[in-house]
């Protein structure tokens, strides 16, 4: 029998009036049309808006909106003044509450239809008590624009930086920071790189800050080569060194073609390679690409949830993809005995350095990949709960291999992606959900962290 042809109701450049009715993963609205779903970034669930159709495929089709009609009443004006060109957050036109409603939506709407698991009714939630000036870390891209310096983040959908002289979400000393980089890199005529033309010198800057110890650490991403000598003699001398307290200044290598902001070598140029975070009094090194939650305030929230269930548990606790080390001595300062795995060798000798820092011998750091380290957790000592706070990309098909021979009585999955959580969940079969947060570690962005509890 011959397959039924979808009939797509509209074309390119048609213009509709629509009702948004709801949101997806991407943040983006949703309203439906005859039947056809459309996806009007921008819009949000109850704007009314008069939009052009710019893009149709078999299964959805893409909106722009001309003229909003009527606003939702979830509509919040936006501060920053470059939304929403610029794509890193969002949805910061959505009031914060409605905000939390969105993300636990997701989440929910990732288990039922990617995951195949009737979402708990109970999803819990930690707001953030400062929805905005929270990031501690912000690599920021940089461009040419008629011999002007432009200093951002991209826009969305494109290479093309949305020139800014603060973030809204930033740690404010980090926009500080960039704006006296800014007049530096100005004064001095530092050659900026090209993405189109793959020519040129300063890709990026990278800065780091605490607002517990009030450290600061810089990276400027290159190309080969070495900035000119005055520009240097001028940062060694800054006063700024010392108002930011400024650790280290590093140089890392970065020629290759790649989405990859860091590459991988790292040349200091003045100062330490690291500088010192501290969550609830304890004390974290971490060096430039050193990972860690980039919400102090919230990392010591869900550092407390993973605390609370790991203590419910026997034997060993394996942290896998621990980064710089943050849950495993969080856990390790609890007096739990936790191994942790990190690929990136860098963040291991961070953590191993903290561990020290901190007076804590309960840990132990493994450098390589989960891949690599798991199977050999698969017999002998016995492991009571394991870790996994993967990529985006989640965990791979290995990973949760090694996991089902483990069989640990629990497993912590920490995700910040709801769509390669349900992915691994379903894998995971034999365990069920006892309990699931979601901790709002990027207000004003549609990125969503979970927490979830699993049981044998």
């Amino acid at each position: 029998m011959a397959k039924t042809k979808n009939i797509i109701p509209v074309k390119t450049g048609d213009r509709l009036e629509l009702i948004i009715e709801t949101q997806g993963a991407s943040g983006d609205g949703i309203c439906r049309h005859q039947g056809y779903t459309l996806f009007v970034p921008g819009g949000l669930p109850g704007d009314k808006v008069m939009g052009e159709i710019t893009k149709t495929t078999p299964r959805f089709g893409v909106v722009r909106v001309i003229e909003r009609i009527k606003s939702s009443e979830f509509r919040t004006a936006a501060p920053c003044p470059v939304f929403p060109e610029c794509g890193g957050c969002k949805i910061q036109d959505l009031n914060y509450d409605r905000q939390m409603q969105f993300k636990v939506g997701v989440v929910a709407d990732s288990l039922k239809h990617i995951a195949k698991i009737p979402p708990p009714e109970d999803i819990k939630t930690i707001k953030a008590d400062r929805p905005y000036h929270y990031r501690n870390k912000a690599s920021f891209a940089l461009s040419l624009k008629d011999k002007k310096l432009e200093i951002g983040f991209y826009k969305q959908g494109t290479h093309e930086v949305a020139d800014s002289d603060s973030c809204d979400i930033l740690l404010t000393p980090i926009n500080e920071v960039k704006e006296w980089l800014r007049g530096l890199l100005e004064k001095h005529r530092v050659h900026i790189y090209d993405e189109t033309k793959r020519k040129g010198f300063l890709r990026g800057i990278v800065v780091r800050h605490s607002e517990t110890t009030l450290e600061t650490l810089i990276g400027f991403v290159t190309t080969k080569g070495r900035f000119p000598k005055p520009f240097l003699e001028e940062l060694k001398a800054s006063k700024n060194l010392d108002r930011f307290h400024v650790t280290g200044v590093m140089q890392n290598l970065n020629d290759q073609s790649t989405n990859s902001i860091l590459g991988q070598q790292t040349r200091l140029l003045l100062g330490k390679s690291y500088f010192t975070e501290q969550l609830d009094g304890l004390k974290l090194r971490l060096s430039l690409g050193s990972f860690l939650q980039v919400n102090s305030p919230q990392a010591i929230k869900l550092y407390e949830v993973i605390e609370k269930w790991a203590k419910t548990g026997d034997g060993k606790i394996l942290d896998a993809y621990c980064g710089s080390g943050g849950i495993s001595l969080w856990l390790g300062r609890a007096g739990l005995p936790v191994i942790g795995i990190e690929e990136f060798a860098p963040a291991i000798e961070d953590a191993k350095e903290s561990a020290i820092l901190n007076g804590i011998e309960s840990c132990e750091f493994l450098a390589g990949t989960v891949e690599k380290h798991l199977p050999r957790f698969t017999e002998g000592e016995t492991i009571g709960t394991v870790i996994v706070d993967p990529p985006r990309k989640g965990c791979s098909a290995e990973v949760i291999t090694s996991l089902l021979k483990i069989a640990p009585d629990r497993i912590i999955y920490v995700s910040c992606n709801p769509s390669t959580l349900a992915r691994d969940l379903a894998r995971m079969d034999a365990y069920h959900i006892e309990d699931i947060y979601v901790v709002d570690m990027f207000p004003q962005t549609q990125h969503v962290e979970t927490a979830v509890l699993l049981r044998r």
